[in-house]
């Protein structure tokens, strides 16, 4: 057997051994599920602690890695802005470290943007992994999330004053029209997950005038393969040699940088 070939039943036998492994992985956190599903009911009030015990490695990693950045902009004013929010996980935790590290900094507003039907359109730019609609929810989960929202904010100090907002639509276009409602807005934070080149170089061009030194850009989707859009919007936009980029240890391809750093 040559070298070529020995190349090739060694490719086959990783591949078989990923797909084993993710096969596994996927049984085991739908056990988790359903094990979640039927002891909810026996929790009692308490049912957010004790449903812990089925909280799997990655979504802990999520939320440290929330933490970092959240922690990276505690002596920075402005608003939060999270471009992509889908189901709204990364949005109700950011609500939930505001109210635990500034529980009173009613200016800490968190704006989350998003569609809430998946990509509007794929650009070339995107690689041709894409589709549109991807990443879409179900009809009137805006409203469904407000809610959710809502219920979270209710737990903290001055629970009466309304410190998030969501703006459905796309954000190349929604962007404008908030940016002009809101002149006051400095912006602390901006979190880019929408994966996609078009809406991600339009709204990091859009925001850049309402950066301080010291603002947190945050890149969900840099360096990823399958997602090359995001890499090459802030390439396009800033310049990969004009920043520096610095990896978190929770989030395979999450990337922050310090604005004017």
């Amino acid at each position: 057997m040559n070298d070529t070939n020995l190349t090739d039943v060694s490719s086959k036998k990783k591949n078989s051994e990923w797909h084993t492994k993710a096969e596994v992985t996927q049984k085991n956190l739908q056990t988790l599920l359903d094990r979640k599903t039927k002891l909810l009911a026996q929790y009692g009030v308490n049912w957010p602690n004790h449903s812990l015990n089925t909280f799997p490695i990655g979504s802990l990693a999520r939320i440290l890695y929330l933490n970092e950045i959240y922690s990276k902009i505690l002596d920075v004013p402005g608003v939060i802005c999270e471009f992509g929010v889908q189901w709204g996980a990364g949005i109700a935790q950011l609500i939930n470290l505001r109210s635990t590290y500034e529980p009173h900094n009613i200016s800490r507003k968190i704006i989350g943007f998003d569609t809430f039907t998946g990509f509007k359109d794929i650009d070339p730019q995107d690689g041709g992994y894409s589709n549109k609609h991807d990443y879409k929810t179900i009809e009137n989960y805006k409203d469904i999330l407000e809610e959710i929202l809502l219920l979270h904010e209710s737990f903290a100090p001055q629970s009466h004053i309304k410190k998030f907002a969501l703006v459905d639509g796309d954000a190349s276009i929604t962007i404008d029209h908030w940016l002009e409602e809101n002149p006051h807005a400095v912006i602390s934070m901006a979190i880019f997950d929408m994966d996609v080149y078009r809406p991600t170089k339009d709204v990091l061009k859009k925001i850049l005038p309402r950066l301080t030194r010291g603002s947190l850009l945050v890149f969900d989707e840099l360096n990823c393969e399958v997602f090359p859009g995001e890499t090459i919007a802030v390439q396009e936009t800033i310049g990969l040699n004009n920043i520096k980029l610095r990896k978190t240890r929770f989030q395979p391809f999450s990337s922050y940088a310090v604005y004017g750093d």
